[in-house]
This record gives C-alpha cells, sequence and structure tokens, in this order.
C-alpha cells in the first residue's frame, strides 16, 4: 500500500507542478485547499501550506497573477519574473505532496520533476505569448491568458481528483511541447 500512496503522491505533485507552469498560485491555492479540507496530505514539515492563512494569501495571489496577465504588455512582463517563480512553485509543490520517500530522493524528484516541469512549460507559454505580442500586436493575449487559465485549472483539479491521470495530462503536454520544437527546428534554415 505504501507504494501506491507515494506513487499517488508523486502523480499528484508533477499534475500540479505543471498547472504552476501556466499559473503560479492557482495550483498552490488548490492543494492548500485539498490539504485544508483533508483531501490530500501533505508531507509534515510542509502541512503549513493547508492553512487558512495559506488558502487566503494563494488565493490572493492567484485573482491577482490571474488578472494581471490581462493587462497587455504587463502579461510579457510577467512571464519574465515568472520562470523562476514557476521553478520554484513546482519544487515546492512537489516536496510537499511527496510522502514516505527519503528526504533526498525527495529534493531530488522535486527539482527535476516538479521545478523542471514547470519550467519547461512556463518558458513554453511564454514563447506562445510572445508570438502572440508579435503577431496580433498584443490583441490576442487575452486569449493565450484564458487557455492558460483554464489548463491551469482543469489540471490542478484534474490533480487533486485524479492524479494518475493529471500526470498523464502533464505527460502528454510536455510531448507536445517537445514535439513543436522539434518541428521548430526543422523548419530553420540552417547557418553556413
Amino acid at each position: 500500500m505504501e507504494v501506491t500512496t507515494t506513487l499517488v503522491s508523486i502523480c499528484l505533485g508533477v499534475g500540479l507542478a505543471t498547472a504552476a507552469g501556466f499559473r503560479i498560485f492557482l495550483p498552490l491555492l488548490a492543494m492548500s485547499l485539498a490539504a485544508n479540507f483533508d483531501f490530500i496530505a501533505l508531507n509534515d514539515s510542509w502541512a503549513w501550506l493547508g492553512s487558512l492563512t495559506a488558502i487566503l494569501t494563494f488565493g490572493v495571489a492567484a485573482i491577482v497573477e490571474t488578472a494581471a496577465f490581462y493587462i497587455p504588455w504587463v502579461d510579457n512582463l510577467l512571464d519574465t519574473i515568472a520562470l523562476p517563480m514557476a521553478t520554484l512553485a513546482g519544487t515546492i509543490i512537489m516536496v510537499a505532496t511527496i510522502s514516505d520517500v527519503d528526504p533526498a530522493l525527495t529534493w531530488i524528484l522535486a527539482i527535476i520533476a516538479g521545478g523542471g516541469t514547470a519550467a519547461i512549460v512556463k518558458g513554453n507559454a511564454a514563447v506562445v505569448r510572445a508570438g502572440s505580442t508579435a503577431t496580433t500586436g498584443g490583441v490576442g493575449n487575452p486569449i493565450v491568458s484564458t487557455v492558460e487559465t483554464g489548463t491551469a485549472t482543469i489540471l490542478s483539479a484534474a490533480s487533486v481528483f485524479v492524479p494518475i491521470l493529471a500526470s498523464a495530462m502533464a505527460l502528454i503536454l510536455l510531448l507536445i511541447i517537445i514535439r513543436f520544437y522539434k518541428k521548430l527546428r526543422k523548419k530553420r534554415p540552417s547557418a553556413r
């Protein structure tokens, strides 16, 4: 039973970390709410993330972050500071959700699977937003923001309620990103 619990906690962390690549505070809020209502268990050292104070803080931050991404040009500025913050959030999410694993392995998984996944997704999202800004003068950016917020919401909810499905969704998303960049590299003219 311990292996199943550990696997589910890792899947929960990967799903929420992927969502953190789209919106930093939304998955943290989902994790806090789920922990507060005893729907998920957090690592003992990180149990404070399920407190009412954490819920209120992440709730306000999620609203401000989501609204800010709808302001033209501010969204691009936010993308530059959001990459390290998403990486940190993904790492924290993984550390907080992994249970029954050696602390050294927990941190390795948190940095690679949590922080790495969030960073890859946030980096890709920033490229998409920059492309939208360049091609539409920022007019298309609210659509990009809506898709990002919707994806973060769906991934966060799936992570809490069906962690294995959320982890599979995260893997599919990462494969799509990899495929996108492989196609992009093939289209580039080689420099000679």
